[in-house]
């Protein structure tokens, strides 16, 4: 999966950070999927009647993958579940929870968890529950995950997150319609031994921009008894509102965030940035000072894989060998609501 990134090598010196706390989490296996339809930006040149290279100048991706109309999200979930058991040789046995933290769900009821659960090889009767917190799902789950390991009610719990981002793009609305991909990716946890697990965790929402990045159809506000038109059901963005809007919050929230961990960004090895857009990894290296050495950077392959995208770029951060004892690592990202969400780990 990682033939098309190098591998920059962690520049980062190990630093002694036995002193500070951590809620205890270790990641043992990551894995991914991707679905077999390569969407490259060339093809889109052509099919939108443009000129060559300019999808891939207007949305910085060379090519990502879009899941065929009859594809299931849960099969795809279950690939990238499969692909973390087997990178470890794990035994499916072994999980007694299933979190699947995606976007959008496969449908109202039951959680999404359920449909995966049945596709898998995981035993009859494992627990399984959703957590949508739109494109930082992952994160969520994963001080989710920590506390549940950390009080002893379960042991060993697999998160998987998949989105189908493709089933609703408006293919009208240009400046959404180029960036997304579909995906799904897993991770694998335990409580550890301590000496691993989580320094900070923040999650905030902003609700001026509740209405910025939304898909309206799905639950109760548009439905065929409140009214629904075919749109309800299809991706809206107003890109350049959402970016003013979280460019203008994020670098206090990135603050706050490393101040919470008492680490500087000088101590953080590896950034894992949800892969919205260009701009945003953009704005991730110039006004936040995150060197493009410690940053992992999968846009231009995969797009925006909405809920998956965190945990994607999380195991090609596994693949690079960059998940260390001693160099640790930030997840952050923005979200639907306006929301930012964002992990410091101690690996």
């Amino acid at each position: 999966m990682n033939d098309q990134f190098t591998n920059p090598g962690l520049k980062h010196s190990q630093l002694d950070h036995s002193s500070l706390p951590v809620i205890p989490l270790k990641i043992i296996s990551t894995g991914a999927a991707l679905p077999p339809n390569c969407v490259t930006s060339s093809s889109l040149d052509e099919r939108f009647n443009k000129a060559a290279g300019y999808i891939e100048k207007r949305s910085g991706i060379t090519h990502r993958f879009h899941a065929t109309y009859e594809a299931s999200q849960a099969a795809l979930a279950v690939e990238a579940l499969n692909d973390a058991l087997t990178r470890q040789n794990i035994a499916p046995d072994s999980i007694d929870l299933l979190i699947s933290a995606s976007a959008i769900s496969v449908q109202a009821l039951p959680c999404s968890a359920a449909h995966i659960l049945q596709q898998s090889n995981l035993p009859e009767g494992t627990a399984g529950f959703d957590i949508n917190a739109s494109c930082i799902s992952f994160i969520t789950a994963l001080q989710v995950a920590a506390s549940l390991l950390n009080t002893g009610t379960y042991h060993r719990i697999a998160i998987v997150s998949a989105d189908l981002a493709s089933r609703g793009i408006d293919w009208d609305h240009e400046e959404s319609s180029l960036i997304f991909g579909d995906g799904a990716a897993c991770a694998i946890v335990e409580k550890g031994d301590g000496r691993s697990g989580i320094l900070s965790y923040s999650l905030e929402t902003y609700t001026k921009g509740i209405d910025l990045c939304e898909i309206r159809a799905g639950g109760t506000r548009c439905n065929p008894r409140a009214g629904i038109r075919d749109s309800d059901f299809l991706f809206h963005m107003d890109g350049k509102k959402l970016f003013r809007y979280a460019s203008a919050l994020i670098e206090d929230y990135f603050e706050r965030l490393l101040r919470s961990s008492g680490l500087t960004l000088s101590d953080i090895a590896t950034v894992v940035p949800h892969q919205a857009s260009y701009l945003s990894l953009e704005h991730m290296r110039k006004r936040l000072g995150v060197s493009s050495e410690a940053l992992i950077d999968i846009y231009r392959f995969r797009g925006n894989q909405v809920a998956a995208s965190i945990p994607s770029a999380l195991h090609e951060a596994f693949l690079q060998n960059r998940y260390q004892e001693g160099h640790p690592m930030m997840l952050i990202g923005t979200a639907a609501g306006l929301s930012f969400g964002g992990m410091v780990l101690l690996p």
